[in-house]
């Protein structure tokens, strides 16, 4: 049985989550799958509006209302498309059948001026807890520069070889 679109209640991901509130953007970081995710401001409004009580053109509505202009309901599903490709939704609705495949490009040529406030969310590359424990701290020994959180291995005493130590 087909899903009715218009009462399909988007629910964002609550659990398992540490969220970071910024001027501009929100980060997420998901302790589940050790990720982290840089929301700009369009995608983490949508974010936070979705708390499965709300349909998809009430979350449009709460949009214009913000934004002081017409947002076209393209712009949520692509919001709502990115938090769910992240897994940042418990309950995601369908996308509608014209929406299905369209790519950011597309979308763009499609809302045109209002794409300046593309929903944006951007994956940061984050290690596991364990890894950020695992001595690879500055002065540590280290394999390359990507173990080091400075990024700048250098040639140390008292590591075995090839091992540099952490600047």
């Amino acid at each position: 049985m087909k899903k009715d679109r218009s009462k399909q209640l988007p629910k964002a991901r609550q659990t398992q989550l540490i969220v970071k509130e910024l001027p501009d953007e929100v980060l997420v970081y998901d302790l589940k799958r050790d990720k982290a995710f840089c929301l700009n401001d369009t995608a983490a409004f949508v974010w936070k509006q979705c708390d499965g009580n709300r349909t998809v053109d009430q979350l449009r509505e709460l949009m214009e209302k913000n934004a002081g202009s017409p947002v076209p309901e393209e712009m949520v599903w692509l919001a709502l498309d990115q938090l769910e490709t992240l897994k940042l939704l418990d309950d995601a609705p369908a996308k509608p059948l014209q929406l299905s495949g369209i790519s950011r490009r597309n979308l763009v040529k499609r809302i045109g001026f209002a794409a300046i406030a593309l929903p944006v969310i951007i994956s940061i590359s984050a290690p596991p807890a364990q890894a950020q424990a695992s001595g690879f701290a500055p002065g540590s020994c280290c394999t390359t520069n990507a173990n080091c959180a400075s990024n700048t291995c250098q040639p140390a005493t008292g590591c075995p070889p090839p091992n540099k130590k952490c600047a």
